[in-house]
């Protein structure tokens, strides 16, 4: 019933909502190098390529371009490392995971009519993983940012919420167990309310009066420095379905179009261990915070491959922005030293479904590609993550971080090279793609670098393929973005290996 209430209340004030922000629509706005072997071996260069399921989702024109029906799937594994460091501490982990990145087919109608100028047709459908969030990282060390007001404490998130919030709407009624003054506070007053209630219920906030209708509060740790542990651990991924069409018109022009269902699905663990001695009665705190995201989108996209002549080919691509409707849950847990026993609500917080809208993209390719020996790639994206938003954006809530993204982020480029020579039945790959910061200050999230390469075995009917690829990029990532907002720097650089089989129907 608890659960329940907080839906019902939800669905009726957005400001009772967990607070997105704008990591989180950029988590949803970005997508990877995943797919098929060799998309992956030329780092997705293949905008004026095609013939490659991958490359339909990322041209839809390219499906034109198979002579034949044919199928292909993807599996890979990936290796994460993260070099973490937190004032002075340097902290490293890694994770690794196998996973199926795609699959799909391709059907090819060739038109009879030896007059018609539309020589043939193709439909198919193509999963890709878009973006994997499977990620592990530890930061760990001495916070000495003390400015005197425990701005360097994790009380500073408490008492940010809590100052100017009355005492009885934070405090749980005589008689009330914690977990339903959670409950009922999240349900009647939000967000804020619960995180203030964390705060007081632990004994890290003292009211200055014991009073209703006390609106100031104090924190009980002393001024100083503090040792923090902080671990992020997510997992999940982004994915796409492409339902496409194409047509070939001559022997030089292919156009197709996408429509695309996108999925999300998103969950994540941080634990925060403080501790100080710096003679306040709250010697440690341990605050556990996990989310649960789940969402559907829709985009669409039009593309085109033009053959200037036998060798050399443009294309171009529009990607519609993606239109998403995302739900949340919640659950949250705190501890320090002046608790009999730790306040685990175990209430799951459910909120209302949000919208997000991503920005669109724009893609200009070329490809040189001599005989049957192999072939060179090149393809530009430009994507404006500025213009990011929440919806409705006449949510006041909404509106200031939909303004935030517009002060933050900026139009961001994405270069991709690739490369193919072939020799007799094997194929030799390689590639290499940078993609710029989307903030404004490029340090927030940094620059990208990747490379890959890769080697492909024809069989006739039957392809293999195995690339091995490479990307690195550092981030700032806050700890909380109220109160305790130091960041940790993050370099990760992640490793894959993808194996494909592809046949002809």
């Amino acid at each position: 019933m608890k659960k329940l209430n907080l839906l019902f209340i939800g669905i009726f004030s957005m400001s009772f909502m967990y607070g997105q922000d704008v990591s989180d629509a950029l988590r949803y706005s970005q997508d990877e190098i995943q797919g098929s072997a060799r998309f992956r071996a030329l780092s997705g260069a293949f905008g004026a390529l095609g013939g490659d399921l991958s490359a339909i989702s990322l041209n839809p024109a390219g499906s034109a371009i198979f002579n034949k029906s044919y199928a292909s799937f993807s599996v890979s594994n990936l290796d994460t490392k993260n070099d973490s460091e937190y004032f002075n501490g340097l902290t490293s982990s890694s994770d690794t995971k196998f996973d199926v990145n795609q699959g799909g087919a391709v059907f090819v109608f060739a038109n009879n009519d030896s007059s018609s100028p539309w020589k043939k047709f193709s439909l198919s459908i193509n999963y890709d993983k878009t973006r994997n969030f499977d990620d592990v990282w530890v930061s760990r060390g001495n916070n000495t940012n003390n400015d005197g007001q425990f701005s360097n404490s994790i009380a500073s998130y408490f008492y940010d919420y809590a100052n100017g919030l009355r005492l009885d709407e934070i405090s749980a009624f005589p008689d009330e167990t914690l977990a339903n003054a959670y409950s009922d506070i999240g349900s009647f007053y939000g967000f804020a309310n619960q995180q203030a209630f964390l705060g007081y219920e632990s004994y890290i906030l003292e009211p200055d009066t014991n009073d209703d209708a006390n609106t100031l509060y104090s924190a009980n740790v002393g001024n100083g420095n503090f040792f923090h542990e902080y671990s992020y651990t997510s997992t999940g991924y982004n994915g796409k379905i492409a339902f496409n069409g194409a047509v070939q018109y001559e022997d030089n022009l292919y156009l197709g179009l996408n429509v695309n269902s996108h999925l999300i699905s998103y969950d994540r663990a941080t634990f925060l261990k403080e501790d100080n001695s710096n003679g306040g009665s709250i010697e440690f705190i341990d605050f556990g915070n996990t989310l649960s995201t789940r969402g559907s989108g829709i985009s669409f996209q039009l593309g085109s491959i033009l053959k200037l002549s036998p060798e050399f080919r443009v294309g171009l691509v529009y990607d519609s922005p993606t239109w998403y409707t995302i739900s949340e849950e919640t659950t949250q847990y705190i501890d320090t030293n002046l608790l009999s026993s730790a306040i685990d609500p175990q209430i799951l917080n459910i909120y209302p479904d949000y919208k997000l809208q991503t920005p669109g993209k724009l893609t200009g390719s070329i490809a040189y590609v001599f005989s049957e020996q192999g072939l060179f790639s090149f393809d530009y994206s430009r994507k404006d993550y500025s213009a990011t938003k929440f919806k409705p954006t006449s949510d006041s809530f909404f509106a200031s971080q939909n303004s935030i993204m517009n002060n933050d982020l900026t139009a961001a480029s994405t270069y991709r090279l690739g490369g193919e020579y072939r020799v007799k039945q094997f194929s030799f790959r390689g590639g290499y793609r940078f993609e710029e910061s989307p903030y404004k200050d490029g340090v927030t999230i940094g620059d990208l670098t990747g490379y890959s390469f890769g080697l492909g075995i024809n069989f006739g009917n039957t392809k293999l393929d195995i690339t091995y690829d490479q990307a690195q990029r550092s981030s700032q990532n806050k700890l909380y973005n109220i109160g305790l907002t130091d960041a940790a720097m993050v370099d990760t650089k992640n490793s894959n290996i993808t194996l494909s089989l592809g046949f002809n129907l």
